[in-house]
């Protein structure tokens, strides 16, 4: 509870946030943080490991409704990585902002491998969502699932700042391609060849979800 409570005021405030104020806004004493929390070094620190903790986003993905039209699931999916990764910016960047680093390094396994253990996580999520439609994908569920995080990660870093893009155009690029639906694969792409074009279209624009 307490790390939940203290999230939006680090966001906020940096590491000029009291544990005063944080107990306040928990409606607790100021003593039961220090109980919790050897000091505010380690709350701060319990703070950054839990906004880089895929846990939420994953339980998100996890309430996505598999019935929905694979379309649908995957604009949630973006958005729920969207949610995700905005709420980690905000934390770990109002926290370098005002001074802070690196904290103190937690027991455990190292930073790496906690990426990479939590990309892992956000794969298979993604490929389970991805697991109804198997017959109709050119490409295997893991496969895509880690292209798909792979574009969301390049949008959301290209789309930093500005006004956010609607998810549902990256998805229908993911699914669709890039060329125009119109006829076999919207004609021959400059210097290539008209089947060229429709191979990497998939065959009527497909790129990935091309029909069983």
């Amino acid at each position: 509870m307490i790390v939940a409570v203290a999230l939006p005021l680090i966001a906020e405030h940096g590491t000029a946030v009291t544990t005063s104020r944080i107990a306040r806004a928990a409606g607790i004493g100021e003593a039961t943080v220090f109980r919790a929390f050897k000091d505010k070094d380690e709350l701060l620190d319990a703070c950054v490991a839990e906004a880089v903790s895929p846990g939420h986003v994953l339980r998100e993905l996890a309430c996505i409704e598999l019935e929905e039209p694979l379309a649908a699931r995957l604009v949630q999916a973006a958005e729920a990585m969207r949610a995700h990764l905005d709420r980690m910016g905000s934390v770990l960047g109002s926290l370098h902002a005002s001074g802070r680093r690196r904290g103190r390094t937690p027991d455990g396994p190292p930073a790496e491998d906690g990426r990479a253990a939590s990309m892992r996580a956000l794969r298979e999520a993604v490929a389970e969502l991805l697991e109804p439609d198997r017959a109709a994908l050119r490409i295997g569920p893991e496969r895509l699932a880690a292209m798909f995080l792979g574009m969301v990660l390049m949008h959301l870093r290209e789309t930093a700042g500005d006004a956010v893009r609607d998810p549902a155009e990256l998805v229908d690029v993911l699914l669709y391609g890039a060329l125009e639906r119109t006829g076999a694969g919207g004609g021959a792409p400059a210097g290539g060849s008209g089947g060229g074009g429709r191979d990497a279209a998939g065959g009527g624009g497909r790129a990935a979800g091309g029909g069983a």
